[in-house]
């Protein structure tokens, strides 16, 4: 064989070398680089290797046709298809429709074993259970599957994620702060009526099931985007007046800001309404706040929901608390905590759109 291009060289050295690449390259690389850099023949190779002359030449002539690429097994064109690709459609299709249009009345989605029946029913293709898991495998198809999901109904949705999000990305000066305001309400203090068992080795941790309903509380907060600083209030209502006194609390912990932005959701106590009671909260304050409202059903474009899944995850759910004003101390020890050790700003991305006008709004 002549000389191999400097390239071939390299990467057939390294195949020869590799410690990773399947065995069979590896042998039929060492076959091309003791033909070509040994410059032995067929059957000296032969013995070398422990293979045979007509195993050499094969790969040998490979080699000389496609290069590298001859050292690989050749496309087989393996059984042929049992299922035609309109067959497979056919049960996609039957897949993503109501299972009650096919006699199974009541039934809200398919299982494997009622889809597999309808399938040889309804379309006549005599396709087992694994089959039609195989082809809905395929897609990435689970009707089995569903998700909760909230439409949001607002005509202006796009427009005020856009905004929402554009306060978020731009580079606010040190006098504007911009503030992520709303509510938890109905948290319960509830306490288990036997003591919770603590994570031991090789046991997992377990809480009671049945509780004692002590009351509720309510959580008014406000979270500052650029220090992730949260600002809470822990009553029993959650009524406007509850809400402008909070406001009120805001407005002194920031009164050295020039402009304070407000985002929150579209509750009625967050409206103007009739009493035009936060015209009336901006002119007590020089009007230096601004209130922006998230769309309609997307109070999770508000990042103080991120704060709130916090709150649940380490301090509420699973707890036990003996009344409400042990709910209510525990809940702003949490925040204290989190503002003097762990309070940080959230990345906050959105790619609610698959083509964007507005680059910022997809984070």
């Amino acid at each position: 064989m002549k000389a191999l291009a400097a390239e071939d060289r390299k990467k057939l050295g390294q195949l020869v070398r590799s410690q990773k690449a399947e065995r069979r390259l590896v042998f039929r690389a060492q076959i091309i680089w003791a033909l070509v850099e040994q410059g032995l023949t067929p059957g000296q190779v032969a013995a070398q290797l422990s293979t045979t002359s007509k195993t050499v030449r094969k790969w040998r002539d490979r080699f000389r046709e496609q290069g590298m690429e001859g050292l690989r097994d050749a496309p087989r064109s393996g059984r042929p298809h049992k299922y035609s690709v309109g067959q497979r459609c056919e049960v996609i299709a039957l897949a993503c429709d109501q299972p009650d249009r096919y006699g199974y009345e009541g039934e809200e989605r398919w299982t494997y074993d009622t889809l597999t029946e309808a399938v040889n029913r309804c379309t006549g293709i005599p396709m087992s259970r694994s089959s039609v898991v195989r082809t809905l495998k395929a897609i990435d198809l689970k009707p089995h599957k569903t998700r909760m999901w909230l439409h949001s109904p607002d005509p202006d949705f796009k427009a005020k994620v856009n905004t929402i999000v554009d306060l978020y990305h731009t580079e606010w000066p040190e006098d504007v702060v911009v503030l992520c305001v709303d509510e938890k309400t109905s948290m319960q203090a509830n306490e288990r009526k036997h003591e919770t068992q603590r994570p031991l080795p090789g046991r997992t941790g377990r809480y009671e099931f049945e509780y004692i309903r002590h009351g509720t509380q309510a959580l008014l907060a406000s979270f500052n985007i650029r220090t992730g600083h949260v600002l809470a209030h822990c009553g029993d209502t959650r009524k406007a007046k509850d809400l402008v006194a909070f406001m009120e609390e805001v407005a002194l912990q920031y009164h050295w800001a020039r402009k304070v932005i407000v985002i929150w959701d579209n509750l009625n106590i967050h409206l103007d309404g009739p009493k035009q009671r936060w015209t009336r909260f901006n002119e007590r304050h020089g009007e230096r706040f601004e209130f922006y409202h998230t769309p309609l059903h997307a109070s999770w474009v508000n990042q103080i929901e991120i704060f709130f899944s916090i709150l649940s995850r380490r301090c509420l759910k699973r707890a036990s608390f003996c009344s409400t004003d042990d709910l209510r101390n525990r809940v702003l020890a949490f925040i204290r905590r989190w503002n003097l050790e762990e309070g940080h700003p959230f990345d906050w991305t959105f790619r609610g759109y698959p083509l964007q006008s507005q680059k910022k709004a997809v984070g």
